[in-house]
């Protein structure tokens, strides 16, 4: 019911909305030449994200559609065609696929099928204007489509969910400083944990999937970077950057799943003592006894639907043992407690110690809640019908 309420949320909105990275979107700044100066650019992106009032519809920043946004709330859609058997769910995400396929990133100037987001992005290294793809947009667009296509039967978009590996091996491989990973995005040497390992899960399994021998050791390559730069106690920083020297619960759960995946696809037991490793680490440093999903590794704050939906997926893929999830009926039940807005439907962005920030975010928090809550419904639907 709670899940179904936040899809029509979602529908009433045809699927667009704002996001915490979205302030560079401002007609009001785009107006001024200020919008060339890289300092002006990040601070005002920091100040849309760290705002709790919602400055978005006074600065000119309209909702929109984001790529990543979408392939979460198909990636939900297909679990609820799962779990129900009802076709309408899959209407929907081939609708919402072809949207996707028309915001390809120019396949002219990369060759291959990718993503990037809608908005110009400032971060503290690089500039990425909007559209410019990304591993990461490119990896959850992909394994949505190849999920959808799978069940379909539609081999156009299982094709073109594997073209997106071939962009990510030939535009974000990287070899720098002794390390050989996947960017985040084209031209950037800044490695990254987990954006480089969705990077070789996916090429991993398009790899195995396609027989591309090539795409597979590379990817294991890039795989085995990050395994190698595992601390002992089995967690991850951020990434290689001063500033990257951080720890947190979202990012430790991606590294894992994809892992996990890597894992899968090439039936390797390569990775389980790192996948082991970190796993404990991830239990026992990202959660409260009654289930509150930590942000950092030495801070609860600020509670994130981010850090809970991520929590579902990571429990269930990676643990799924009978007190994995007996924890997750904990997330679930703490996240709809702490995040969840009855009065409106939809779920919180963050709460620190002092405030809330309650402005509705569709990529950042509603898709995600709406595919993590998807996924675990399906999960007990058919490990209930297991246990018959």
């Amino acid at each position: 019911m709670l899940n179904s309420r936040l899809l029509d949320n979602l529908r009433v909105q045809d699927f667009a909305g704002f996001d915490p990275f979205d302030s560079l979107n401002s007609r009001l700044l785009s107006a001024t030449p200020l919008y060339r100066n890289n300092f002006i650019r990040l601070a005002w992106l920091q100040l849309g994200k760290r705002s709790p009032v919602n400055l978005r519809p006074f600065l000119g920043v309209p909702k929109k559609r984001n790529p990543k946004g979408i392939a979460l709330v198909i990636s939900g859609l297909v679990n609820d065609y799962h779990r129900t058997g009802e076709n309408h769910f899959l209407v929907e995400a081939n609708e919402l696929s072809g949207w996707l396929l028309a915001e390809r990133s120019n396949v002219q100037e990369w060759g291959y099928s990718c993503w990037g987001y809608h908005f110009d992005w400032q971060a503290r290294a690089f500039y990425v204007p909007a559209g410019k793809p990304n591993i990461i947009t490119t990896c959850y667009v992909a394994r949505a489509l190849f999920d959808l296509g799978k069940v379909t039967g539609d081999q156009s978009l299982i094709d073109v969910s594997l073209d997106a590996a071939r962009f990510i091996s030939r535009h974000l491989y990287t070899e720098a400083d002794g390390r050989s990973f996947y960017a985040y995005i084209p031209g950037e040497s800044a490695f990254v944990h987990n954006a480089s390992l969705w990077g070789a899960a996916w090429c991993g399994f398009a790899g195995r999937t396609l027989g591309d021998e090539a795409l597979v050791e590379q990817a294991l390559r890039v795989a085995r970077q990050s395994a190698q730069e595992q601390v002992k106690d089995g967690s991850w920083v951020y990434g290689e950057r001063h500033h990257h020297k951080f720890k947190d619960g979202f990012h430790t759960g991606y590294n894992l799943e994809a892992l996990c995946i890597l894992r899968d696809a090439l039936q390797t037991n390569e990775f389980d003592e790192c996948i082991a490793k970190g796993y404990q680490y991830y239990v026992e440093t990202f959660f409260e006894t009654d289930g509150t999903a930590k942000y950092y590794d030495n801070s609860v704050y600020p509670l994130d639907m981010h850090s809970f939906a991520q929590a579902i997926f990571t429990l269930l893929k990676v643990g799924g043992t009978a007190a994995d999830v007996e924890l997750c009926e904990r997330v679930v039940q703490r996240a709809i407690d702490l995040m969840y807005r009855p009065s409106t439907g939809l779920f919180i962005y963050q709460k620190t110690r002092h405030f809330t920030n309650r402005i509705n975010y569709m990529r950042w928090t509603q898709a995600w809640a709406y595919c993590s809550f998807a996924f675990y419904n399906r999960f007990r639907v058919e490990l209930d019908n297991a246990q018959d």
